[in-house]
């Protein structure tokens, strides 16, 4: 399965602050039920697509909805910064 959004890219302070594009509620709705089989610790492994770059990377649940972590890698190919709007397409990826 497929799923394209645009979303915002936000930071999130953990231990180190780090860059995340955030699914609508109703997208992570979606992704939720169709990735039960695969999601691991709340997470769920997909592929993703920003602009030109495709990686793997597993989604983070947060208040009722998926953060998508965007790689400093990405961030500096697609010139990605925090407020940014991106495309983002996922793919589950269950060959973790």
């Amino acid at each position: 399965m497929e799923w394209t959004f645009t979303g915002e890219v936000i930071e999130w302070r953990g231990p180190a602050p780090y860059l995340f594009a955030v699914m609508t509620p109703e997208e992570s709705d979606d992704l939720k039920e169709a990735a039960r089989a695969l999601t691991y610790w709340g997470q769920v492994p997909v592929r993703v697509t920003i602009g030109g770059t495709e990686f793997t990377t597993a989604l983070f649940p947060r208040d009722g909805r998926y953060l998508v972590p965007v790689k400093a890698a990405v961030q500096r190919a697609e010139a990605i910064r925090q407020g940014a709007i991106v495309q983002v397409v996922l793919r589950l990826n269950a060959a973790r």
